[in-house]
């Protein structure tokens, strides 16, 4: 059921009407009392039914009798990461989202959604998977199972668990399976929209096809990762960092087992350093960008994510890097698969 459908009773209906559904509801037990447009009048839970009948009250009075008419709510498109953490701090569980007309749109609980990113999201699906043969020769590489469900799936449910409900797929290679499998997404709450490459556009060409984007700032990454990035903190250092472009990135450790001489333009030595470690920062395939910049992007041709970072560079615009802190593997060789079977049993994500 719908969560907004699960969380809202009309006035008309009766007490008990109220109880049931707060019971079915279990440890997330409050209703919102709406009217015949679904308008936010007031909230309810166990509690303000039994205080309404210690105060005289019962079953034949109406629910408006007993409920609180003033609860928190959040306005859509005008929230903060920062409120929403206020929200969470204060042991809110469930609370509702409304728009200007104070229509409740969307429930957000913080159980099953630690946050809302303002943000639409974009997966790249469309790759053929040529290294993992003959295991994508008849499913597309996203759909791979990793345990128990596919990779994409953990890339879905992630996205979702922080709030993005707009998630676009661009397909090409066996994308009719992607579309059965996934839909329209409303069965997860989600709007799931799919565009397909006719011909071959790069790592970010394709984001073109997507007609409409609800939101100023988009989330872009490959399909077949697994990783267990902090989304909301990668948001909120991109968004504090007022950036045009944030790129999450991971450590690669090189190790040198000898001695390094540092020398200058002379070749006099002026430091030596015993078997030392290098740290670089390599792209992780998961990416935030302004809207805006989109329009760097020229249609219908082939073009990388890289390019579009080098226009960025060159025209002095402002481009960031997000170490990603947990885990993440790109699922590219069969030995990266053989990994994700065994990793995906100790870590969580």
């Amino acid at each position: 059921m719908n969560i907004v459908k699960k969380h809202t009773i009309l006035q008309t209906e009766t007490v008990r009407d109220a109880l049931i559904k707060l019971d079915q509801l279990a440890s997330d037990a409050i209703l919102f009392v709406v009217d015949s447009q679904n308008r936010l009048l007031g909230s309810m839970t166990d509690g303000d039914l039994r205080r309404g009948f210690i105060k005289g009250l019962d079953f034949d009075h109406k629910l408006i009798d007993f409920i609180q008419p003033s609860p928190k709510f959040i306005l859509e498109k005008e929230y903060s990461l920062d409120k929403l953490e206020s929200f969470r701090a204060s042991h809110f569980k469930v609370v509702p989202i409304l728009n200007d007309q104070n229509i409740i749109v969307d429930i957000l609980n913080f159980r099953t959604r630690s946050t809302l990113i303002p943000a639409d999201a974009v997966l790249m699906a469309g790759g053929e998977g040529k290294r993992l043969r003959p295991l994508t020769e008849t499913t597309p590489k996203p759909l791979l199972k990793v345990g128990e469900k596919p990779i994409i799936e953990y890339n879905i449910d992630r996205l979702q668990k922080v709030g993005i409900k707009n998630v676009n797929l661009s397909i090409n290679y066996l994308g009719d399976q992607l579309v059965d499998y996934f839909g329209n997404g409303s069965e997860r709450n989600l709007n799931i929209r799919y565009v397909r490459e006719e011909k071959p556009l790069g790592t970010i060409g394709s984001i073109l096809l997507v007609e409409h984007f609800e939101h100023d700032d988009i989330i872009v990454m490959n399909s077949d990762l697994l990783t267990n990035i902090d989304y909301a903190d990668f948001f909120r250092t991109y968004k504090d960092s007022g950036a045009d472009m944030a790129v999450a990135a991971t450590s690669y450790h090189v190790d040198v087992p000898y001695a390094v001489l540092e020398v200058n333009e002379t070749n006099t030595v002026r430091s030596l350093k015993e078997k030392p470690r290098y740290t670089y920062y390599s792209n992780a395939g998961i990416y935030i960008l302004k809207k805006d910049i989109l329009k760097m992007i020229p249609e219908d041709q082939f073009f990388d994510i890289t390019d579009l970072m080098d226009r960025i560079i060159e025209m002095n615009l402002k481009l960031i890097t997000y170490p990603i802190n947990g885990y993440w593997l790109d699922i590219g060789k069969h030995e990266d698969f053989k990994k994700a079977q065994e990793d995906i049993k100790h870590i969580k994500l």
